[in-house]
């Protein structure tokens, strides 16, 4: 197998990680004992230490214990990004427990689903969201007791009434904690051990819970580490991923294990607290996805911070358009912008694309330990020639155990190639002779047309350079008069500036742009105008809603 991304570590000093088996609390632990002063976590206008992080996750995993908790059992996570979500995060890993992050934006039958699916014996939730635990058609046989816990537990206390929960004991998370001692000895734990339990969540189907290894979580911080270093003890990090998507697990998991500061955004889409939170905390690391960049850079505020100490802002979920990184190259320096690429499944980064080495419109290279290729998408059994698009499989340390009780899934994704486990990942990308990758589209956001593949994301990027266009997504319909095709549509959101321009000019620009732009069968036949793209929780377009 050729692997020609080897040249680069050599040009970019990149050094292939060593695994270090520890589990995550035992870090903190560490910290706790070496750096017990440096600010673990920044929430809204509070710092919390080493000590206190350690202290409160023994006391987490403490009450976690007499309630009967013990390794290998499931908690759930059912919170946003606040100080308790990391703290439950260490907790579990010091009991050997596994943990399951659950969307606060699912509804009651979908939380249902999550914790009966995964065996969850307790949850930690928010008091706002306990209410979506109470409005469950049932409670799920396995879950025993639901820990509520208030926003402003860690900062400023104040009473609040514990929702009732049919079959299931609530207890408040303050109580639990305060009584508990500040104590706790680590459980041994193999590598191989099931850390979290990561649902899929996304936009196809029932979701799936992808099992994570502790090696799988903590070994691919050192993966990506590796091309982007962190400086142990000395960083800054902002990530506006929620926790509950493994991007902003391995962001908590990685700021912790190398010592930095964290700044906690409970609101991804409030670019006027993310603002304020950095410029009172000047970073060294930010990490968001496009449409999170795009939204900083039209907010005044984001202009006026001190960006001098920022050594790099990751792309994550898709590549930045020309127009993105220009603007945001703008405003905090050149050559600071990485994107990193990967999927719940492959914990999640196994793809990155260096500042210093950056190729616009790609998602990389194989990070230190993985292995990637691409193979045709009808079958799976043949590697695709240099600059041919076909489905994206990777190999590493960083590969999922599988899909929770769903061993005919786990085999479809886990297949075995010259003795190795890849995933298939269901992106469709090339790779070009420098081993960079290059995203085409999701498998099942590719269209046929007239027998050639469309490739929704290409159409959709290119169509970004119209001005009025603010955001846009390409769907496929059935072509009823053509068995086996699709026909393009195209769904626009106007721009801020455009917002009253008149849609059939509009269209007519579009038709246009795209006879001159494109091949004639990547032309969207129907163009539907909505007020707003609509996103996913981590601000990916949410294709499945506008299906």
């Amino acid at each position: 197998m050729n692997l020609p991304w080897l040249a680069h570590y050599e040009s970019l000093g990149i050094i292939t990680p060593e695994f270090e088996d520890k589990p995550f609390g035992s870090f903190i632990e560490e910290h706790a004992r070496t750096q017990p002063d440096s600010i673990a976590m920044w929430y809204v206008a509070r710092g919390i230490s080493y000590s206190e992080y350690n202290e409160q996750a023994n006391r987490l995993a403490n009450a976690l214990v007499n309630l009967g908790v013990n390794k290998g059992d499931v908690v759930g996570i059912h919170l946003p990004n606040i100080p308790q979500y990391p703290i439950t995060l260490a907790a579990i890993s010091k009991i050997g427990a596994i943990g399951s992050g659950i969307s606060p934006l699912l509804a009651p039958p979908e939380v249902a689903y999550q914790i009966q699916d995964a065996g969850i014996k307790v949850i930690i939730t928010l008091s706002e969201l306990s209410l979506v635990l109470s409005a469950m058609p049932k409670t799920p046989d396995c879950l025993e007791y639901a820990i509520v816990t208030a926003a402003t537990d860690l900062l400023a206390p104040t009473d609040f009434d514990l929702p009732k929960i049919k079959d299931c004991e609530v207890l408040s998370y303050l109580s639990l904690t305060q009584s508990a001692s500040d104590e706790y000895i680590q459980t041994d734990v193999h590598w191989n051990d099931t850390f979290m339990i990561q649902y899929t969540g996304g936009t196809t189907g029932k979701p799936k819970g992808a099992m994570l290894s502790q090696r799988n979580v903590m070994h691919n911080t050192a993966q990506s580490s590796a091309v982007n270093p962190f400086d142990a003890g000395q960083e800054t990090l902002l990530s506006a991923f929620p926790m509950f998507h493994i991007a902003g697990l391995a962001n908590a998991i990685a700021s912790a294990i190398y010592g930095g500061k964290m700044i906690l955004v409970p609101n991804p889409r409030d670019t006027d607290f993310i603002c304020a939170q950095l410029k009172n905390n000047p970073p060294n690391v930010m990490i968001g996805v496009p449409a999170l960049y795009d939204m900083m850079v039209a907010n005044p505020a984001f202009a006026d911070i001190d960006f001098s100490k920022l050594r790099v802002a990751v792309s994550g979920a898709a590549p930045l358009t020309r127009g993105s990184y220009d603007a945001l190259s703008a405003i905090i320096g050149e050559k600071k912008i990485s994107d990193a690429f990967g999927m719940t499944e492959t914990a999640p980064c196994y793809t990155v694309n260096p500042p210093k080495q950056y190729k616009l419109g790609s998602i990389g290279f194989p990070v230190p330990n993985a292995k990637v290729r691409i193979r045709d998408v009808e079958t799976g059994n043949h590697d695709m020639p240099f600059g041919e698009p076909g489905e994206i499989v990777c190999t590493g340390p960083q590969v999922m155990k599988g899909y929770l009780n769903l061993p005919n899934e786990s085999a479809k994704a886990l297949r075995e190639i010259d003795g190795e486990r890849w995933m298939f990942s269901g992106d469709v990308g090339y790779m070009d002779e420098d081993g960079y990758i290059f995203l085409c589209d999701r498998a099942k956001d590719m269209l046929i047309v007239g027998g050639y593949k469309v490739f929704s994301v290409e159409v959709e990027d290119k169509l970004s350079a119209i001005p009025e266009i603010g955001a846009c997504a390409v769907i496929g319909t059935e072509d009823k008069g053509r068995p086996g095709n699709d026909i393009v549509n195209l769904y626009v959101e106007l721009s801020a500036h455009y917002k009253d321009a008149d849609q059939n000019t509009v269209k007519d620009k579009i038709l246009t742009f795209c006879r001159e732009s494109m091949a004639a069968f990547k032309a969207p036949k129907h163009i539907h105008f909505i007020d707003a793209i609509p996103l996913t929780a981590v601000g990916k377009i949410d294709k499945k809603a506008l299906r």
